[in-house]
């Protein structure tokens, strides 16, 4: 195995300017901090196309995911209502619990950066502590995030952590193991249950 990327990308996809500006600006911001610390690798893989399932797609998204250092996930409510960004979220969950046995992990692979708040809670999954970074005070009006003293901060932190798994994974990495071998999971249950059905009034 290699290398290839800092961080894979994984987000649910918007037709609107608010989804796509924060995730375009946060991958500016992290691609411009991110640059001085790699050799060869990537900064960041993004899937910039909605492209659902299919065997060729799911084996090009796992060898991606396997050949990333960490893992972003922009969390807004639309994400965890999604399959394909769950079984993402999974899949990472997995590459982490293999990963442990190799090197004694800083922090959680996956970092969430909130977006969006859902109305009633964050979902278990992304609120355990030291997990996530909190981006929802972001608007249209916020500006570019790489100059921004106000979000600069939690760049920092999401650069640190990217940086800190590269290089406990480089010096780490078992020389025969294969990404190729890496298959997604299936689609994992929702995170929060069903809400109650509603009695006629």
């Amino acid at each position: 195995m290699s290398i290839r990327y800092g961080c894979f990308f994984s987000y649910a996809h918007g037709q609107h300017a608010y989804m796509s500006h924060f995730k375009d600006d946060l991958i500016d911001a992290l691609k411009c901090y991110l640059e001085p610390h790699f050799d060869n690798e990537t900064e960041l893989f993004v899937d910039s196309e909605q492209l659902g399932g299919g065997d060729d797609i799911d084996r090009r998204l796992a060898l991606a995911m396997c050949q990333s250092a960490t893992m972003i996930v922009i969390y807004t409510p639309k994400y965890e209502a999604h399959p394909y960004t769950r079984r993402e979220f999974a899949a990472m969950q997995m590459i982490e619990a293999e990963r442990s046995g190799w090197y004694e992990l800083p922090s959680h692979l996956i970092i969430p950066v909130i977006m969006t708040r859902h109305p009633l809670n964050l979902p278990r999954q992304i609120s355990e502590p030291g997990m996530y970074v909190d981006f929802s005070r972001y608007t249209l009006a916020t500006g570019d995030l790489k100059t921004n003293p106000d979000f600069l901060p939690d760049i920092r932190r999401i650069v640190d952590r990217i940086t800190m798994h590269y290089h406990c994974l480089k010096a780490s990495i078992p020389p025969d193991h294969d990404c190729r071998q890496f298959v997604l999971p299936p689609v994992p249950p929702e995170w929060r249950p069903p809400a109650p059905p509603h009695f006629p009034r």
